[in-house]
This record gives C-alpha cells, structure tokens and sequence, in this order.
C-alpha cells in the first residue's frame, strides 16, 4: 500500500505591525527602559531580519522615542528687598532645545547600535497629559514608561508620569522598573 502525503497548504501569514511609543526624559529610568524595549521587544524581530531591505521598512514595527519639552514656568519669589529677576528667555530655549536635541541623539545612537529603526517625536505641554495624548493619536499598540522608584510619598508631591499614564492611557502600558545593575549606581 502506497501512502500519499498529503501536502497541507497553510495561508500566508500576515506579520501584525507593531506601533510601541517610548517616552523618555533626562533620567537613566527613561534610558533603562528604552534599552529594554529594545532588548525585549525589538531585537527578536531584528534577529529575525538582520538586514530588512527598504522594501520590508513598511512591513516592520515602529518604535517612537518622544520627548515632551515642559513649558517655561514663570514663578515669582519673594525678597526682602525686592530683588528684579531678568531671565533671558531666548538663552533658556536655547538651552532647552540643546538638551532635547542630546536626549534624542543618544536615544537614536541606542536604536542604532541595536540596528533598529525608530522615529522621533517632541512635544509641548505637560508630559503626563502629551504622553497618553501621543499614544492615542498613534493608535500605539504599548506605551513604554521608566519608572524613577520614588517613594509613595514622593510620588504623591511631586507626581508621577508612570503611575498617571498608568490610569490614564487608553492603551496598555508598560512600566519597565530599573534593573538591579542601574539602581547599584
């Protein structure tokens, strides 16, 4: 008796895109979670294509790395005497733009050295509010977040982003607590 195989034809698979928005601010938190994302999230698809032809760019997940730029807060202190205060608004921008321009430099050589593809996105506005806003208007799969370990003490006077976008972002979100290595620094 002959045995016929039977070839069983299964339809082509459609790879799901993936959209993970990464919010990242001057803390190491915010790098340590931009690095696990991209040791967790990333790599295995980058392992999967290690050199995506500019014809697979379409067809592979998005990362977003945003940053949000808080605007200047204008506060007036008391002195005895009366002290004028002159700030010079165009320095401080200037300032401003050069530490979001270092912040993102060293997000994307991050992306880079792990060959993944990323874009970028600055904000305006309070960062806890532009972040859950940015995930929407992306319709993001995940909202990556660090997570600074402060107090809950702490957490409550001085807020936190994480724990706001946490009940707030209605899109999952994932926040990546430092690592034993970082938090030995």
């Amino acid at each position: 008796m002959e045995e016929q195989q039977q070839q069983v034809l299964m339809p082509p698979v459609k790879k799901t895109i993936m959209k993970v928005l990464v919010a990242i601010d001057e803390s190491d938190a915010s790098f340590y979670a931009l690095k696990w994302t991209l040791d967790r999230l990333f790599l295995r698809s980058a392992v999967a294509t290690p050199t995506p032809e500019p014809s697979n760019l379409e067809d592979s997940d998005v990362l977003t790395v945003v940053h949000v730029i808080q605007p200047f807060q204008h506060y007036i202190l008391p002195a005895i005497p009366p002290v004028p205060v002159y700030v010079d608004m165009e320095a401080s921008r200037k300032v401003q733009e050069e530490n979001v321009a270092s912040i993102l430099s060293r997000a994307l050589r991050m992306c880079k050295e792990k060959m993944i593809k990323a874009e970028t996105l600055i904000l305006q506005g309070d960062p806890k509010e532009m972040i859950c806003q940015a995930v929407e208007d992306m319709n993001a799969d995940l909202l990556v977040v660090g997570n600074r370990g402060r107090s809950k003490i702490k957490r409550v006077l001085l807020g936190s982003v994480s724990d706001y976008c946490a009940h707030h972002a209605k899109y999952p979100v994932l926040i990546v607590k430092p690592g034993k290595e970082s938090s030995q620094k």
